[in-house]
C-alpha cells in the first residue's frame, strides 16, 4: 500500500541569512586579525557599511550586540572604541521574554536581578579597592544630587550600580547587567509612567555603599535586598 503523500516530512525552505550575525562575526574577526586592544577605535560606521555591503541598521544592530556584552562603547562625537578584546568565541546570551504583560515581565526580571545584584554587592564588599570606593562614591554623589534636584535619577542610578559591579573585578557581572538593560530598558525606565517608581529605595543606595566600604558582605546583601524589595512592592502596587 502506497504511503499518502501528505504523510511525508515537509522539506522546509532555508532560513534567511542573519546579516546582523554575519556583521558581528566579521567585526570579531577584524578585531582579532588586527590585534586591537582595549582603547583602540573601531572603523567608522560608513566605512563598515561600505566594506561589508550592509545597511546602517544592520551595523548598528551588531554594535548594540557588542555594547550589551560590555566589550565596546560608543562615545558621542568621537567614535566606537574597544573596551576589551573580542573574538568569535566570545560568549553571547541573547535574552527574550513575553512582554505582553508588563507587570509579569518586570517581576520575572526582578527575580533574576535579585540573585545577580545581591551576589555582586557581596563580592564587591570583599574585593573592592580604594580606587573602586572613590569611583562608587562619585557615582553615588552624582545620583543623590540629581535625585534631590529632579526627584528621579535613572541614568545616575545605573552608573552607581555599574560601579558596584566593576568593584567585583568579575567582568561577567557588568556584562550580564548590560545585556539585561539592552533587552529591558524600555520597561524599566519609567514603569507604569510613574516618575516616582522605587523612589523610596533612594536612601538605601548610601547604606549599600557604606556596607561595601566597610567590607561587610552580609550587610551589602541586606541593603541590596531592601532596594529590590521596594522595587517589587512598587511593581505590585502600581500595576493594580
Amino acid at each position: 500500500m502506497k504511503a499518502n503523500r501528505s504523510d511525508r516530512p515537509v522539506i522546509r525552505p532555508l532560513p534567511v541569512i542573519d546579516r546582523a550575525r554575519q556583521v558581528t562575526d566579521a567585526l570579531a574577526d577584524y578585531v582579532e586579525d588586527a590585534r586591537l586592544q582595549a582603547g583602540d577605535r573601531l572603523p567608522a560606521e560608513r566605512e563598515l557599511m561600505a566594506a561589508l555591503a550592509v545597511g546602517r541598521s544592520t551595523i548598528r544592530e551588531a554594535i548594540r550586540h557588542f555594547q550589551a556584552l560590555g566589550v565596546i562603547e560608543t562615545r558621542k562625537g568621537s567614535g566606537t572604541y574597544l573596551l576589551k578584546p573580542v573574538s568569535r568565541a566570545t560568549i553571547h546570551m541573547p535574552l527574550s521574554f513575553d512582554a505582553a504583560h508588563l507587570r509579569d515581565a518586570l517581576l520575572q526580571t526582578l527575580e533574576v536581578r535579585r540573585g545577580i545584584e545581591c551576589e555582586a554587592g557581596m563580592v564587591a564588599a570583599r574585593r573592592r579597592t580604594k580606587k573602586d570606593l572613590v569611583v562608587i562614591e562619585e557615582k553615588l554623589n552624582a545620583m543623590e544630587r540629581v535625585h534631590l534636584e529632579k526627584g528621579t535619577s535613572g541614568p545616575e542610578d545605573l552608573a552607581f550600580h555599574l560601579a558596584v559591579y566593576d568593584a567585583t573585578h568579575n567582568p561577567l557581572f557588568r556584562q550580564l547587567l548590560e545585556q539585561m538593560r539592552e533587552t529591558f530598558e524600555r520597561f524599566w525606565e519609567h514603569p507604569f509612567d510613574r516618575q516616582d517608581f522605587a523612589r523610596r529605595s533612594f536612601p538605601f543606595h548610601r547604606t549599600l555603599f557604606n556596607a561595601i566600604a566597610a567590607g561587610d558582605a552580609e550587610a551589602a546583601r541586606a541593603e541590596t535586598l531592601k532596594i529590590l524589595d521596594i522595587v517589587e512592592e512598587d511593581i505590585k502596587e502600581m500595576s493594580k
